[in-house]
């Protein structure tokens, strides 16, 4: 499989090829670490390194994301916010949204979100991750720096240790080439980062309660120091999670949590 071709790639966004800057790299240690390094020498917005190979590719919670171009697809975004860092709360969950809207668009259904950065795909009411998200944040005089770091599964990974069940595009009977589905990204983060520079994720909140996987159900939270059992009422206008619990409704704005779905509504208790 040939690398991720600029030209062909420009051609595929049409009016939105001007706001990006795609570097397409055979292999790195991972995309948002070479953006990262891009990024202090002055790469403007808008910047993009895609890499068809990443041997220490970083996933949520410290964990690895490796790929390779038949099975992943795997890049990164620069992108800038005057301002400072603190007014870009729940911006993993907009860029969530993104992916979902650009995955519908290419014929995928069943598109789900899971708090805070994960995307799901559902099949007759079970779960299975399709891709992660791993924002990581900056401040300068030019204002808030973010690196968006996305990998997305064309392939099911092979059995083995994963956290959780993960599938791939092909699952969903998804076959377009890898040049169609970076464009339908790119195309969609453009303009949820463009709506959420000004509104911030008030503006998205209800779009990405709309594709939700476990709004109105009950759910186990746990974190690192107690589990939280209730009904997930969604988000609030800055991306916390609202847990209903027989204490009254709890605002998770930690990300370092597992969800998981139950059977019931429980109280609150600690672990």
């Amino acid at each position: 499989m040939t690398l991720i071709d600029p030209v062909l790639l420009k051609s595929r966004l049409g009016q939105q090829a001007g706001r990006f800057d795609v570097d397409a790299l055979p292999e790195c240690d991972s995309t948002s670490s070479e953006l990262m390094r891009r990024a202090e020498r002055g790469a403007p917005a808008g910047t993009v390194v895609v890499a068809d190979r990443q041997h220490a590719g970083r996933g949520r919670r410290g964990r690895s994301w490796l790929s390779s171009p038949e099975a992943s697809l795997t890049f990164s975004l620069l992108w800038r916010f005057p301002g400072g860092a603190t007014r870009l709360s729940g911006l993993s969950l907009a860029v969530g949204v993104a992916l979902a809207r650009a995955l519908e668009s290419l014929g995928v259904a069943g598109v789900r979100l899971k708090w805070p950065n994960d995307v799901l795909l559902e099949t007759n009411g079970e779960f299975a991750k399709l891709a992660g998200i791993l924002i990581e944040l900056s401040s300068d005089r030019r204002g808030a720096q973010i690196i968006v770091g996305i990998g997305l599964n064309l392939q099911p990974p092979p059995p083995g240790d994963l956290p959780q069940p993960a599938v791939g595009l092909s699952s969903a009977g998804v076959d377009a080439d890898r040049h169609t589905i970076l464009a339908a990204i790119l195309a969609e983060l453009a303009g949820v980062l463009d709506r959420f520079g000004e509104t911030g994720f008030a503006g998205l909140r209800n779009a990405w309660q709309a594709y939700h996987a476990w709004q109105g159900l009950s759910v186990q939270i746990l974190g690192d120091a107690q589990m939280l059992c209730g009904r997930c009422l969604g988000v609030d206008d800055d991306g916390s999670l609202l847990l209903e619990t027989e204490s009254g409704v709890e605002r998770i704005i930690s990300g370092d949590v597992s969800l998981r779905r139950t059977g019931g509504i429980l109280g609150a208790k600690t672990a």
